[in-house]
């Protein structure tokens, strides 16, 4: 009896390390699955491309559309070509301030419909009698001089990629087309939709046709454009830093704020529109302006302009 006395515990001893070596043995499986999957989830993700590639590549009914100032441009492609225009004695000095201010003030608050209408009007007396073929032929000189050092990589980079996937590219702006054209052409883009300044017999009237591109009418000659070209929107890309330019924006299926102004990039959180900003120490997109700083920038334009006026007394 002692001896089955002995036996019978040791028994249940070995019964008992069955039940948990079973129990730990369940335990490390069911971890191991765990990790298992969590590892084949983690590779998938990783191999896999966190968006859709874009632009597609071969896709015939896309194209892009880019706005000018401060998205492709830094600043107001006008205000440069006036001070080429300056240079060559086409205005005075109080001419040129007018610009100089203007442009402070675009840098400062953005575009806004007045700035855009004296802006153009100070443009158009001042072309006012003068042949077609000079300002094109003084505009190839005015991009070297001052506006080919403006652009801004990170917009241009965007374009290109449109460009390496086969598509179009336009320039939309409310600056002149022969301007815009200009541009478009040294940047190896498609072309450009601008503003039509009157013109008879090769000269400048001073005059219009119609209104400038601004606004809706941005988005009437790109949805004008597609129809010409047998685009679908809904497969087009369009970027700008203006909220004046939503309605452009909004016709498209891949709308970008580049540099966006706050309302655009309220907007665009709104409505989960991509963001790009390549504006040197402004992350606008991503942590906005302080007051300080805005304020702080609009004084150094100021001072800069008195300089300048200065100097050309």
């Amino acid at each position: 009896m002692a001896a089955l006395g002995w036996i019978t515990p040791r028994k249940r001893s070995a019964t008992a390390r069955s039940v948990l070596a079973g129990e730990a043995a369940a335990e490390a499986a069911r971890k191991n699955a765990q990790e298992l999957e969590s590892a084949e989830a983690q590779a998938a993700e990783e191999t896999a491309p966190a968006e859709p590639e874009f632009p597609v590549a071969g896709d015939a009914h896309a194209a892009a559309f880019f706005d000018l100032d401060n998205t492709v441009m830094q600043g107001a492609s006008i205000f440069h070509f006036g001070r080429g225009l300056y240079k060559r004695q086409f205005f005075h000095k109080r001419d040129l301030a007018r610009f100089v201010w203007q442009q402070i003030y675009f840098r400062a608050v953005g575009e806004k419909p007045e700035h855009v209408e004296d802006a153009r009007n100070s443009a158009l007396s001042i072309v006012k009698g003068h042949r077609v073929s000079e300002l094109m032929s003084i505009g190839e000189e005015i991009y070297d001089e001052y506006m080919a050092e403006r652009i801004w990589p990170g917009t241009r980079a965007l374009a290109q990629a449109h460009l390496d996937a086969g598509q179009k590219v336009w320039l939309v702006t409310a600056a002149p087309v022969e301007t815009a054209t200009i541009i478009a052409r040294r940047l190896g883009l498609t072309g450009a939709l601008g503003t039509v300044a009157e013109s008879v017999g090769g000269v400048y009237t001073g005059k219009l046709v119609g209104e400038p591109l601004h606004g809706p009418a941005k988005a009437e000659a790109v949805r004008a454009l597609a129809a010409a070209e047998g685009l679908d929107l809904s497969r087009c890309a369009a970027y700008s830093d203006s909220a004046n330019d939503i309605p452009m924006l909004s016709l498209v299926g891949h709308p970008y704020a580049v540099n966006p102004d706050g309302r655009l990039r309220k907007h665009a959180r709104e409505h989960g529109w991509r963001l790009r900003d390549y504006r040197t120490g402004r992350k606008a997109a991503k942590v906005g302006i302080p007051a300080a700083a805005g304020v702080g920038a609009l004084a150094g334009g100021a001072a800069a302009a008195v300089a300048l006026r200065r100097r050309l007394r």
